[in-house]
């Protein structure tokens, strides 16, 4: 994907805030930010779900929140309530943790359910819910990776996400986005953790990305106007 302006290119970020320790100024902040660039959305723990839709609200920047963050070992029942919590509070997207022990023992079964659990209360919506599944890519092997994608796909997920941003292996690449890509092309792919300048940015873009996730959002933009003059 090729992008010319600053505005196409804030049109495809996630504005993102996930730090335990954020407080209410750090989220109105972070949604003036969002408004007065036209990001694509706002991404916040399932604590500031409401005051973001609240601040949101007719701007046309949606509402993203994290289930299962950034671990992605709670049950698939208890995902799906963390997910039905943050759609009732305003969210209209979910980035979800996969199960990333199903992942690396390639259990079908078990990733399926992990999915399904939180795709069927996406699904249950009108208008449905964005459903965007991380996978943890820097954790992973290619076969893994492929395996994932694959499931994710099957299920009908509408964007496979690289990262958490919070695991110590890393966060997205430009060859684990363009894998994704090719694997599940049916879906749209979320390049996210590690992105702070535009440069990695439209690298991610031109692999294949179809969204980025960033806290350096602003900064990217900056520096993407700047290049462009």
């Amino acid at each position: 994907m090729i992008v010319k302006t600053p505005q196409e290119l804030a049109a495809l970020i996630d504005h993102t805030l996930l730090s335990p320790t954020a407080v209410q100024a750090d989220i109105r902040r972070l949604c003036q930010e969002a408004i007065e660039h036209r990001f694509a959305a706002v991404c916040v723990t399932g604590k500031w779900v409401s005051l973001a839709a609240d601040l949101l609200r007719g701007s046309g920047v949606r509402t993203a929140a994290v289930v299962g963050f950034p671990l992605g070992t709670a049950s698939p029942r208890l995902k799906a309530l963390e997910a039905q919590e943050a759609v009732m509070n305003g969210a209209d997207e979910l980035d979800m943790v996969a199960d990333l022990a199903a992942i690396v023992e390639k259990d079908d079964k078990m990733l399926r359910r992990d999915i399904e659990a939180v795709w069927k209360v996406c699904r249950q919506m009108n208008p449905p819910v964005v459903l965007k599944v991380i996978i943890e890519s820097a954790a992973l092997t290619d076969e893994q990776i492929v395996f994932a994608c694959r499931i994710g796909q099957e299920i009908g997920v509408d964007f496979l996400k690289t990262s958490t941003g919070m695991h110590k292996a890393g966060g997205a690449t430009v060859e684990h986005v363009r894998l994704m890509a090719q694997t599940a092309p049916r879906c749209r792919i979320k390049a996210s953790g590690g992105i702070r300048t535009a440069q990695q940015a439209l690298a991610m873009l031109e692999a294949g990305a179809a969204r980025l996730g960033t806290s350096s959002s602003v900064q990217i933009l900056q520096e993407f106007a700047s290049a462009a003059k």
